[in-house]
């Protein structure tokens, strides 16, 4: 049985002593999967992270890439030739030796058209072969040169061939649930919608970490989380904004809990599904970003903690076009664009087209209190010039379900970036079936530019592509971008060494603070 801290204010001694060296941490929805090459949400890649390695990965603070399975590697002729040389005497957790094997492996679990990894195949679609030189050697060969290769080669996710090597479907393999990894932390146990638990990987090569066991506890409910965390049954979570604004800002909170504000890539959307009648036409996707008054929404839920943006790459990004105002919020504007594309009120006051009402679905996720939130005032505001908006709400497993497979008029969302910008996943037509490309955006421009960048070296001549490509995205509207939030963190003020890196938060570098 595992004791913790009940009363955190009061500072009580820890009765089971492994729980001073363990943190809880909060996740506010449970992972389908923890097989890092199916897996697509932000849940079980920020478990996965502790459990699994690539053959680089990016330098905290400067985000260059730096070796981490592989000692060295090279860049062949045309750089179109990307060859690894392997770490020797790595192990998985299981203690069986880390080889090419796994990389070749892995890479062909990545392209098998029975692997459900269409959102990784887009990054592998140019590479010609991934073959094994010797036991600690490995080569990409690409068709043609990608300014992004190494890093997607690098970084491509690996799993331990003897395990996944046989008869079970890849997709539901058991092992999906007890990954088995070269990271610092391996798989402990998973409670399902309770806890999922790591610990210290005793055969990692490098420095172990001081917290030796780290408990990620699933709990729905963000006030129920805030709760367990000022109890001591929680030591990390990510508050909403009305938490960080509202409700942590006693003396008594900041005396135990270090709260911590910085950007990650990513911002969140509103997406208008263009197979849909009602969203076909860019005009009409023009006049419903008219109808959001994105600064008040920012200031009415999110207490101002965001920054407005106009486009897809990361807004410290140098692709992020800052010239881009986003389109006003303007009814009487987005009125005459709704008359353009044929909608007129009827006698009932709605907008009518060809005989039809225009009445479309809005489709969140059930445990999005902002979407909940955002729907109650679009609701509203669309009413007000004759658009009847419906609010349909599901599980997270089944939203996203409905979302790839297009089942929605509207829907809002967020995508967490790279740090490295590539907007094919998302925005190039190939991508309307299978990859990432939910709105079914589709610009035979925007395609060119897109495959035009991937193969520019030259930093200026591809800023100007996507400055070109931001400008398209802004004129068609598939997307009504919203917010590029910050981080709104609180850990505990028993660990130390807690720093806020380029790339956030890293448990792994942190220290436990003397008990008194």
């Amino acid at each position: 049985m595992v004791f913790v801290l009940v009363l955190c204010w009061s500072c009580k001694p820890f009765e089971n002593p492994i729980d001073r060296y363990t943190v809880f941490i909060h996740l506010p929805a449970e992972p389908d999967t923890l097989n890092p090459i199916t897996s697509t949400d932000a849940y079980s890649s920020r478990i996965n992270s502790h459990i699994y390695e690539s053959l680089l990965k990016r330098n905290l603070d400067t985000l260059e890439l730096e070796d981490c399975l592989a000692d060295r590697w090279e860049i062949g002729l045309n750089k179109k030739y990307f060859t690894f040389y392997l770490k020797k005497g790595v192990l998985w957790s299981d203690g069986i030796e880390f080889t090419a094997d796994d990389v070749v492996y892995s890479y062909q679990k990545i392209m098998d058209p029975l692997t459900a990894s269409a959102p990784l195949k887009v990054y592998y679609k140019d590479i010609i072969e991934c073959i094994k030189i010797d036991k600690y050697t490995v080569r990409f060969t690409y068709a043609e040169p990608f300014f992004l290769a190494l890093e997607f080669c690098g970084m491509m996710p690996i799993v331990p061939k003897h395990i996944f090597d046989d008869d079970t479907d890849f997709n539901t393999h058991r092992n999906n649930r007890h990954p088995i990894g070269t990271g610092p932390y391996k798989f402990s146990r998973w409670r399902t919608s309770s806890m999922i638990e790591l610990v210290t990987n005793e055969l990692y090569r490098e420095e172990h970490p001081a917290i030796k066991r780290v408990v990620y506890r699933i709990i729905q409910e963000s006030n129920v989380a805030l709760q367990m965390l000022k109890k001591g049954d929680l030591d990390v979570m990510t508050l909403r904004d009305i938490q960080w604004a509202r409700q942590t800002n006693s003396k008594r909170f900041n005396e135990k809990f270090y709260k911590l504000k910085y950007f990650t890539p990513g911002y969140n959307y509103i997406g208008w599904n263009s197979q849909r009648e009602f969203f076909s036409d860019r005009r009409v996707r023009q006049a419903m970003a008219m109808l959001i008054n994105r600064e008040e929404i920012l200031e009415k839920l999110l207490f101002g903690n965001g920054r407005v943006v106009t486009g897809t790459f990361y807004i410290f990004s140098k692709y992020y076009s800052d010239d881009i105002e986003p389109l006003p919020y303007n009814p009487q504007r987005a009125k005459e664009l709704l008359e353009e594309s044929g909608w007129a009120a009827g006698r009932d006051g709605f907008l009518q087209k060809d005989g039809k009402r225009f009445s479309f679905t809005f489709t969140i996720s059930s445990g999005s209190k902002f979407a909940e939130r955002l729907a109650t005032i679009l609701k509203e505001d669309f009413s007000k010039v004759g658009i009847e908006m419906n609010v349909e709400r599901y599980e997270w497993a089944v939203f996203i379900q409905r979302i790839q497979k297009k089942e929605f008029d509207a829907t809002s969302l967020a995508w967490s970036l790279g740090y490295s910008s590539d907007p094919y996943q998302l925005w190039h037509s190939s991508q309307i079936e299978g990859g990432s490309n939910f709105c079914s955006f589709s610009n035979k421009e925007a395609d060119k530019i897109i495959e035009t960048a991937r193969q520019e070296f030259n930093d200026e001549r591809r800023i100007a592509l996507y400055r070109r490509f931001n400008q398209i995205i802004h004129e068609e509207q598939p997307y009504t971008f919203l917010f590029c939030n910050p981080a709104l963190a609180v850990v505990s003020r028993r660990f130390t060494n807690v720093n806020v890196h380029t790339m956030g938060l890293d448990i792994t570098k942190w220290g436990i603070a003397d008990s008194k």
